[in-house]
Protein backbone atom coordinates (compact mmCIF):
# COMPACT_ATOMS: atom_id res chain seq x y z
CA UNK A 1 0.00 0.00 0.00
CA UNK A 2 2.43 2.57 1.34
CA UNK A 3 5.78 3.04 -0.50
CA UNK A 4 8.47 4.52 1.75
CA UNK A 5 10.60 4.46 -1.45
CA UNK A 6 8.26 6.91 -3.39
CA UNK A 7 7.56 9.01 -0.60
CA UNK A 8 8.52 12.94 -0.86
CA UNK A 9 8.47 15.93 1.47
CA UNK A 10 6.79 19.33 0.33
CA UNK A 11 6.42 22.67 1.87
CA UNK A 12 5.23 25.78 0.51
CA UNK A 13 6.71 29.41 -0.28
CA UNK A 14 5.27 32.61 -1.25
CA UNK A 15 7.53 33.42 -4.10
CA UNK A 16 8.69 30.42 -6.74
CA UNK A 17 11.21 32.52 -8.78
CA UNK A 18 12.86 34.38 -5.33
CA UNK A 19 13.18 30.57 -3.94
CA UNK A 20 14.67 29.37 -7.10
CA UNK A 21 17.30 31.91 -6.86
CA UNK A 22 17.77 31.58 -3.47
CA UNK A 23 18.10 27.58 -3.74
CA UNK A 24 19.47 27.39 -6.59
CA UNK A 25 22.05 30.20 -6.96
CA UNK A 26 22.50 31.40 -2.60
CA UNK A 27 22.63 27.66 -1.51
CA UNK A 28 24.26 26.11 -4.90
CA UNK A 29 21.76 23.69 -5.15
CA UNK A 30 20.35 21.49 -8.12
CA UNK A 31 16.53 22.17 -9.05
CA UNK A 32 14.08 21.24 -11.60
CA UNK A 33 11.33 22.42 -12.74
CA UNK A 34 7.95 20.18 -11.66
CA UNK A 35 4.37 19.94 -12.32
CA UNK A 36 2.08 23.39 -11.99
CA UNK A 37 4.70 25.81 -11.34
CA UNK A 38 7.08 24.03 -8.40
CA UNK A 39 10.71 23.41 -7.78
CA UNK A 40 11.58 20.16 -7.23
CA UNK A 41 15.18 19.63 -5.21
CA UNK A 42 16.48 16.25 -5.57
CA UNK A 43 17.90 14.90 -2.37
CA UNK A 44 19.55 11.40 -1.66
CA UNK A 45 18.34 8.18 -2.62
CA UNK A 46 16.42 9.02 -5.46
CA UNK A 47 13.77 11.50 -2.99
CA UNK A 48 13.02 14.86 -3.46
CA UNK A 49 11.69 17.66 -1.60
CA UNK A 50 9.23 19.54 -3.89
CA UNK A 51 8.45 23.34 -2.97
CA UNK A 52 5.13 24.53 -4.40
CA UNK A 53 3.58 28.37 -4.37
CA UNK A 54 0.89 29.42 -2.09
CA UNK A 55 -0.43 32.58 -2.35
CA UNK A 56 -1.69 32.83 1.35
CA UNK A 57 1.98 30.90 2.03
CA UNK A 58 2.60 30.91 5.88
CA UNK A 59 6.44 30.07 7.21
CA UNK A 60 6.80 26.94 8.85
CA UNK A 61 7.78 27.23 12.65
CA UNK A 62 9.63 24.22 12.37
CA UNK A 63 12.85 22.77 10.41
CA UNK A 64 11.79 22.14 6.79
CA UNK A 65 14.85 20.61 5.34
CA UNK A 66 18.37 19.90 7.51
CA UNK A 67 21.98 19.63 5.57
CA UNK A 68 24.57 17.31 6.81
CA UNK A 69 27.66 18.93 6.74
CA UNK A 70 31.37 17.90 8.05
CA UNK A 71 31.80 21.35 9.51
CA UNK A 72 29.20 23.76 10.79
CA UNK A 73 31.20 26.34 11.19
CA UNK A 74 33.06 26.33 7.31
CA UNK A 75 29.45 25.82 6.37
CA UNK A 76 28.66 28.99 8.16
CA UNK A 77 31.16 30.98 6.84
CA UNK A 78 30.68 29.86 3.52
CA UNK A 79 26.78 30.51 3.32
CA UNK A 80 27.27 33.37 5.27
CA UNK A 81 29.52 34.99 2.10
CA UNK A 82 26.68 34.19 0.28
CA UNK A 83 24.19 36.15 1.97
CA UNK A 84 22.20 34.08 4.00
CA UNK A 85 21.66 35.46 7.73
CA UNK A 86 21.66 32.56 10.47
CA UNK A 87 18.68 32.82 13.61
CA UNK A 88 20.81 33.68 16.89
CA UNK A 89 18.62 32.20 19.55
CA UNK A 90 18.97 32.99 23.47
CA UNK A 91 15.84 30.91 24.66
CA UNK A 92 15.70 28.80 27.83
CA UNK A 93 16.07 25.57 26.09
CA UNK A 94 17.78 26.47 22.77
CA UNK A 95 20.72 28.85 22.74
CA UNK A 96 23.30 29.91 19.72
CA UNK A 97 26.61 32.24 19.86
CA UNK A 98 26.76 34.95 17.91
CA UNK A 99 26.74 33.31 14.75
CA UNK A 100 23.99 31.28 15.13
CA UNK A 101 25.44 28.11 16.15
CA UNK A 102 24.47 25.76 18.50
CA UNK A 103 26.80 23.52 20.75
CA UNK A 104 26.25 20.78 23.40
CA UNK A 105 22.61 20.01 23.04
CA UNK A 106 21.97 17.37 20.52
CA UNK A 107 24.35 18.46 17.27
CA UNK A 108 26.35 20.91 16.37
CA UNK A 109 23.66 23.26 14.54
CA UNK A 110 22.73 26.41 12.42
CA UNK A 111 18.89 27.99 11.34
CA UNK A 112 18.75 29.95 8.61
CA UNK A 113 15.17 30.83 6.56
CA UNK A 114 14.60 31.13 3.57
CA UNK A 115 13.08 34.05 1.22
CA UNK A 116 9.75 32.56 2.53
CA UNK A 117 10.19 32.11 5.73
CA UNK A 118 10.84 28.56 6.25
CA UNK A 119 13.32 27.35 8.46
CA UNK A 120 16.48 25.11 7.30
CA UNK A 121 19.66 24.05 8.68
CA UNK A 122 23.47 22.61 8.57
CA UNK A 123 23.74 20.30 11.51
CA UNK A 124 27.11 18.08 11.69
CA UNK A 125 26.41 14.77 10.59
CA UNK A 126 27.79 12.04 13.28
Amino acid sequence: MLNVNKAFSSFSVNDIQKAKEFYGKTLGLELASGPEGTLVLPLSGGTKALMYPKPNHQAATFTVLNFPVDNVEKAVDVLSQRGVRFEVYDELSLKTDARGISRGNGPTIAWFKDPAGNILSVLEAA
